[in-house]
């Protein structure tokens, strides 16, 4: 029960930091994807200007996309935000709202020279009203990723330890208990993998069942706070196809493949630990 529970306490660890660090992987992967920085052109800006300034951006090969959007899909854009306010809607025309330039990196690294070529190009033409910048909420995101990373790896390697000890600790004792039985095996002629499988295969079935009955615990926890993780995800389509169901198949797949992973993990930590008390207390 030690051992299971300690393999437990791991891999319920384990899981839960390994689903925190993909869902923040897949939420910086969302904001990467969108506009970092976006440019708002000054009435005067023609079409031409645009394209040369997207010319000039593309040319620094750092740019994932490029997209103009006029000033009649700003409008667009506008009424899809506030068509629940008929008033707001009335008050504004296409000619009031500025043309830009969304613009995304291939990488956060770049957002910097990205933006300093647009303040470069804006000094010789002066045809930019307003630059908005997003580096920050990318860079809050980088770090945060980074942290639970760092920290889930830290406390998953100090449980994992932990729990190889623990193993390693039950499985000396089994065999101090059996060394009569053991001594008369060997003595009827039976070989050394004969004597030794026994307690590799039961320190592998340490690690299935703690790996098992984390899974459980963390897929009950997906489907009890599903509700509440889709309102905080809600805008990020990926989350909304696997958690808007539980019964649906893209679920049960990302289910069976937290399984799959815990499970694999835990015979190999589990086959490890054993392996190590079997070489030191059984040498033959």
């Amino acid at each position: 029960m030690a051992a299971i529970l300690a393999m437990f306490l791991t891999f319920l660890l384990t899981g839960f930091f390994f689903l925190t660090t993909v869902t923040s992987a897949v939420i910086l992967q969302y904001f990467e994807g969108k506009p970092q920085i976006t440019v708002f052109f000054r009435d005067k800006a023609t079409k031409e200007d645009a394209t040369s300034l997207t010319s000039t951006l593309q040319a620094t090969g750092k740019t994932a996309s490029v997209r103009y959007v006029t000033k009649e899909e700003a409008l667009v854009t506008y009424r899809t935000l506030f068509q629940s306010d008929p008033l707001l809607l009335e008050m504004v025309t296409s000619d009031i709202l500025p043309a830009s330039l969304e613009v995304s990196a291939t990488g956060p690294e770049y957002l910097d020279d990205l933006a300093q070529t647009i303040a470069t190009y804006d000094e010789k033409s002066d045809i930019i009203e307003e630059v908005v910048y997003q580096k920050d909420v990318v860079d809050a995101l980088i770090s945060w990723s980074n942290a639970i990373k760092i920290v889930g790896g830290v406390l998953a390697g100090l449980l994992a330890v932990d729990a190889l000890l623990i193993v390693m600790t039950v499985i000396g004792m089994k065999i101090a208990l059996r060394r009569d039985e053991i001594e008369i095996l060997k003595l009827v002629g039976a070989s050394s993998w004969y004597i030794r499988l026994p307690f590799l295969w039961e320190g592998a079935l340490y690690g299935i069942w703690g790996a098992t009955s984390a899974w459980v615990v963390l897929m009950g926890l997906i489907v009890w706070f599903r509700p509440v993780l889709l309102s905080f995800l809600e805008a990020i389509p990926v989350f909304v196809i696997v958690l808007s169901n539980p019964t649906s198949t893209t679920f049960l797949a990302a289910g069976a493949g937290l399984f799959g992973i815990l499970v694999i993990t835990g015979f190999l930590l589990g086959i490890i630990g054993s392996a190590v008390s079997v070489g030191r207390y059984l040498k033959f």
